[in-house]
């Protein structure tokens, strides 16, 4: 297992370690000893359709460090750096994680997070180090001009609460 470093800060690829033979895989996805300071407390998963696009999402308070990995499928997994005092601040990172390529992603607090499914079935487990808050919960236009994320191209499903996101512009006026 490798961990690899990205030019924004705290954020890390993973690399995990799968064993195949004739009865399937097995396969490496987190290895404590790895992340000695990280305490991931709520375990999550969802599943995705082909185009099925879910973010960019936030918590505002009651920040999330997340812990991403791919089960089943393929997906774009995007996040933005909205630390304010970040060198990296408004900017984007984007990685192609799925079951074959055996890659994860830590995501430090501060960060918007969204998903592209590119597989017909796409099933995403992801730990946070803080539970849920709906009420802090914030949504960031996905196709907002300004981040300049490029996705693949056809129609998108996207959720009526991820339809109404703000623009990063409005996000950094929000009154949290």
């Amino acid at each position: 297992m490798k961990i690899l470093k990205t030019k924004f800060s705290g954020l890390k690829v993973i690399n995990g370690l799968r064993f195949n033979d004739t009865r399937g895989y097995f396969r490496e996805i987190y290895l404590s000893k790895l992340f000695r300071e990280k305490k991931f407390i709520f375990w999550c998963m969802s599943k995705s359709k082909k185009n099925v696009l879910r973010g960019m999402h936030l918590q505002t308070q009651d920040t999330q460090e997340k812990f991403i990995s791919v089960i089943k499928g393929k997906i774009m997994d995007v996040v933005i750096d909205c630390r304010k005092k970040s060198k990296t601040f408004g900017k984007h990172y984007k990685i192609i994680l799925s079951d074959k390529n055996c890659k994860s992603l830590l995501i430090p607090s501060g960060f918007a997070h969204g998903i592209l499914g590119l597989a017909n079935e796409n099933i995403i487990f992801y730990g946070n180090n803080n539970y849920r808050s709906a009420k802090s919960e914030v949504t960031i236009k996905w196709n907002d001009q300004k981040l300049n994320i490029k996705w693949p191209g056809g129609k998108k499903i996207i959720s009526k609460k991820d339809k109404k996101g703000k623009s990063f512009d409005e996000f950094l006026n929000f009154k949290r």
